[in-house]
């Protein structure tokens, strides 16, 4: 395992790249309603991007050898979809909710970020589940300290989402960020007796992502080769950001300015 360690300077580069992936964000969360279809965000996404002089993370990123490069410059992730939807002519209807992650590269340094978005009028049980999701991220943002460990973010994410009445994703995790988007560590959001338990130090710059289920943690990859949803149709959400571990406690990296 090699984990990078960012000097103050770096981070703050990478600060400025989490800026504009914020801004992007809420742009796109400002634009979500009945009726938009998941590729006139990405179009969104895209143009602005190219705007601000970054370049996209997604875009044709190979995940392993004989799969399709990822078409999107968003993922767009709809209901019972948990990450890596593929953006597409689906129309949003009222009461759905839509997971959208973003990654970006500004002048070499990566942002990594995202957030669910009701889609108008929602279920209280949506709202709770879309809730419970923001707050997990929070609480595992808080255990990213010199001197605690990996499996403390994980354990405090895992142990919020379940006291109610959720269930944390198993399959995919968060990671370090840096030059490149996806850096060692894995950041899980659970605690399992042969996962690394590595202490953390000031300098580590980590995306915590709690992916979070209404029902059962289960989940399943679509005939796509990149969408992933949950096994028994319940739905999901999912929040992001990028942060650095400072002697002065967690700085989130991904904050518009």
């Amino acid at each position: 395992m090699a984990i990078i360690l960012k000097s103050a300077s770096q981070i703050e580069k990478m600060r400025n790249a989490g800026a504009h992936v914020a801004e992007i964000l809420q742009i796109l969360a400002a634009a979500v309603k009945p009726g938009i279809a998941t590729e006139e965000l990405d179009q969104m996404a895209e143009a602005e991007l190219a705007r601000r002089g970054g370049v996209s993370c997604f875009k044709n990123y190979v995940i392993q050898p004989g799969v399709p490069p990822y078409p999107g410059v968003i993922c767009a992730s709809v209901n019972d979809e948990i990450v890596h939807g593929i953006p597409g002519k689906r129309i949003l209807k009222e009461g759905d909710i839509i997971s959208l992650d973003f990654g970006a590269s500004f002048n070499g340094w990566v942002g990594d970020s995202g957030l669910t978005v009701p889609v108008g009028k929602i279920s209280p049980k949506s709202q709770h589940l879309i809730d419970v999701t923001y707050k997990a991220r929070e609480v595992g943002i808080a255990q990213a300290v010199p001197g605690n460990y990996l499996q403390d973010i994980g354990r405090a994410v895992q142990e919020y989402v379940e006291a109610n009445g959720c269930s944390v994703v198993r399959h995919y995790t968060g990671h370090g960020v840096g030059r490149t988007m996806h850096e060692d560590p894995l950041v899980p959001n659970y605690v399992a007796k042969d996962m690394a338990n590595l202490v953390l130090k000031a300098g580590m710059v980590l995306a915590i992502e709690p992916m979070v289920n209404a029902g059962k943690a289960g989940t399943r990859v679509l005939s796509d080769h990149w969408t992933v949803v949950t096994a028994d149709k319940s739905w999901s959400a999912y929040f992001e950001h990028t942060v650095a571990i400072t002697e002065t406690g967690p700085q989130i990296l991904t904050l518009p300015r």
